[in-house]
C-alpha cells in the first residue's frame, strides 16, 4: 500500500502580481479601472438587474396561471396534462436560473461598493480586469473556475 509520505506536495501556481487602485484590484499590466469604466459596469449591472426582476415576475405569473389551470382536470387527457407540467417545469427553471443570475448580480454590486470587486474569491489573486468585462458577474479568476469545473 502506497503512502502519502512518498509522494510530493501538489505546488500552487505562482501568484500573479496585483495592485490595487482606488477600491479595485486589478492584474500587474492592466490599467486601473477609470470612473466612466466602473459607472459603465455599474450601469450594465443594474440595468441586467431590472431586467432579471422583469423575467422572474412574468414567470411567475405564467407559473401561477398554469398551477391555476393545471388543477382543473376534468377533460384533460394524459398529453394535455403531461404538457402543462412540462411547461410549468420549464418557467420555474427559467426563474430560478433568473433569480440565481440577479443574487451573482447583487454580489458583484455589493462586492463593487466594499471593494472586493475584481478579487477571486477562492485564491484571492486578481481577477482581470479584461474577464470582468466580459463577465461582469465573475468571482473566480480563470484558473480557480477551471478548477472548480474540473470538480
Amino acid at each position: 500500500m502506497k503512502t502519502n509520505e512518498n509522494r510530493t506536495p501538489a505546488t500552487a501556481p505562482a501568484k500573479a502580481p496585483t495592485k490595487k487602485t482606488g477600491n479595485l484590484t486589478v492584474k500587474d499590466g492592466e490599467t486601473p479601472w477609470t470612473a466612466a469604466e466602473m459607472a459603465e459596469l455599474r450601469t450594465e449591472l443594474e440595468a441586467d438587474a431590472v431586467h432579471l426582476k422583469e423575467e422572474i415576475r412574468d414567470a411567475e405569473q405564467e407559473i401561477v396561471g398554469l398551477l391555476r389551470d393545471g388543477g382543473d382536470g376534468a377533460g384533460n387527457d394524459q398529453a394535455d396534462v403531461g404538457s402543462t407540467t412540462l411547461e410549468r417545469d420549464h418557467e420555474m427553471s427559467l426563474a430560478r436560473n433568473a433569480s440565481d443570475m440577479l443574487d451573482q448580480i447583487e454580489r458583484a454590486l455589493s462586492r463593487i461598493d466594499d471593494g472586493t470587486y475584481g478579487v477571486c474569491e477562492s485564491c484571492g489573486k486578481a481577477i482581470g480586469k479584461g474577464r470582468l468585462q466580459a463577465f461582469p458577474r465573475a468571482t473566480l479568476c480563470v484558473s480557480c473556475k477551471e478548477r472548480e469545473e474540473r470538480r
